[in-house]
Parts: C-alpha cells; structure tokens; sequence
C-alpha cells in the first residue's frame, strides 16, 4: 500500500490545504494529514481542535486520515512505515527553503512529493487567515465553514 503523509500545523486549514490534501489522496492509497505540534510557534487552535476541523472537512475522502506528532517528519514517517511527504508549493519562496527539508529527509529513505497549489490558493496562508479574521476581515472564501465559524467564535473571545 502506498502511504504518504502531508504534514503541518495546519492553524487553521485552508482551501489551500484540502487542495493538497484532496489531490495527494488521489495518488495514494492512504494519506494521513500529521498536525505538528510546533513548541516555537504560538497557536491559535489546540492540537485536538485542529485535528477534529480537519477530521471533519475530508470526512468525505475516505482515505485520508489524521494524526498529530512532534517531532520530526522524517521520523514520523519511519515510524508510522510511510515513505512519501507531500507538499504544496505556493512560490518560488517555499521551494528554496522546503528543498532543503527534502534533501535532507531523502537521505534517511523518505522521498518528498511537491505539488503546485491551485493558482486560486497561492496567497493563502494559516498566518494570513487568523490576522484577517482576527481584525474582523471576511475570510469565508479562504476556509471551510466549520472552520469560518470556529475562526469567527475564537476572534470574539
């Protein structure tokens, strides 16, 4: 069975993520989404409410699961028996630096798999997201709505 994982803090997901996500599980037999627990990043979701807004966003993909970890991917993948992380490329800036990752993660027996992101998504970021939605800007465009609702719940608070 071929396995691969798409990694991230996914603070929120966005349609730019399911994007990846959606096309990657065409390739593949199973994907699993792995929320990355980032100790230097201040988050605005838990890692469970993450988890369940992406649970409930690809419930209709079928082989896609998810998963949370810290630590590294490379060693997420050894232990989990997966041998492929995808990753979606908005611009040349990504590329320069998830390259690196990829070389790296190719000398322990991990391969990476780069997709392009749908041109409709290529300026979308988590960061972006909650700072918009955070000043009271209209992100439903950018999100599922399970996702604008929670977004829209957190920045009242």
């Amino acid at each position: 069975m071929r396995r691969a994982v798409c990694p991230g803090s996914f603070d929120p997901v966005t349609y730019g993520h399911l994007d990846i996500i959606s096309r990657a599980s065409a390739h593949f037999d199973e994907v699993v989404v792995a929320v990355f627990i980032n100790s230097t990043k201040q988050s605005l979701f838990s890692v469970e409410e993450r988890i369940q807004m992406i649970k409930e966003t690809t419930k209709d993909l079928k082989n896609v699961k998810v998963d949370s970890w810290s630590g590294l991917t490379v060693e997420y993948c050894k232990r989990n028996n997966i041998d492929v992380i995808t990753k979606g490329l908005r611009a040349v800036s990504d590329f320069d630096y998830e390259l690196q990752q990829a070389q790296v993660n190719l000398q322990a027996g991990v391969d990476t798999m780069f997709m392009a992101t749908d041109p409709a998504h290529s300026f979308l970021s988590s960061s972006i997201v909650k700072e918009l939605a955070y000043f009271g800007g209209d992100v439903s465009s950018m999100v599922p709505e399970n996702v604008h609702q929670a977004l829209k719940a957190r920045a009242g608070e």
